[in-house]
């Protein structure tokens, strides 16, 4: 008798905490539907962005930005781990009427002079190699072996010491179609680079050519391709993901 008493007891208890179970889960699949119900109906900002996202966002980038060190290199890698065929991290920008023989990189100065330089001369600037696990905001990401200057080298020849004091940097297609905001300490990482070649020789039209940026510290949404402008400013320069609801430092 006494072991079917205490059988007894433990089926009720099972009983209990089943119940208690489903009770809770029931509770919390509500106030996730009621959370999400409110999230949603809040209000969007001017890029259709709800605006509670994007000032998480930007509390995000606050933090990480405070927190970033341009001493800390992301990993490299041996050149005979690099992809032989790099995949392709979209095409915006890409316009098929480009015409790499007119091709000048276009600088705007704090003073509103524009330097217009030529592929020749940003080569002759010292050359450094750059292989890294390139990140995809889409899940993947692959190593990747990409030649160029050091923008810091970019900067300090073409004695752009007055922009380099300010906050940011924007660059742009010369379709305008495709264009970023990146964070000035970022942009003075050794290891980010004004790229011109990959594997060892020129970049490919689908890659960039003449000319695109290799910033391993951020996703491949801020690799601009083509590069045609590069301007400076204290404030957020345009960004085309940024606009679609992504964030705008974009770093990992």
């Amino acid at each position: 008798m006494k072991e079917i008493i205490v059988d007894d007891k433990k089926a009720v208890q099972y009983k209990r905490r089943s119940w208690l179970s489903f009770v809770v889960f029931f509770a919390m699949n509500g106030l996730a539907y009621s959370a999400w119900k409110w999230l949603f109906g809040q209000p969007n900002n001017a890029n259709g962005t709800k605006t509670l996202l994007r000032k998480g966002m930007e509390t995000n980038e606050s933090i990480f930005s405070h927190l970033f060190n341009e001493d800390k290199l992301a990993k490299e890698y041996p050149t005979d781990e690099a992809a032989k065929k790099p995949r392709v991290n979209g095409n915006l920008g890409l316009n098929n009427s480009f015409d790499a023989a007119q091709w000048k990189l276009n600088v705007v100065k704090a003073t509103g002079d524009v330097l217009a330089i030529s592929l020749e001369e940003i080569k002759k600037l010292p050359k450094v190699q750059v292989v890294f696990d390139f990140k995809c905001i889409e899940g993947w990401d692959q190593v990747t072996s990409w030649g160029g200057v050091r923008f810091s080298d970019f900067i300090k020849h073409f004695n752009l010491t007055k922009q380099q004091a300010m906050q940011y940097v924007g660059m742009v297609t010369p379709d305008e179609k495709y264009y970023v905001g990146i964070d000035m300490p970022s942009m003075l990482q050794p290891q980010t680079i004004l790229c011109y070649e990959m594997n060892d020789a020129p970049l490919p039209i689908n890659q960039g050519y003449p000319l695109r940026l290799i910033i391993p510290v951020k996703y491949g949404v801020k690799h601009i391709k083509r590069i045609s402008t590069i301007t400076f400013a204290d404030t957020k320069p345009k960004d085309y993901w940024a606009e679609n609801g992504y964030d705008y430092y974009t770093g990992h």
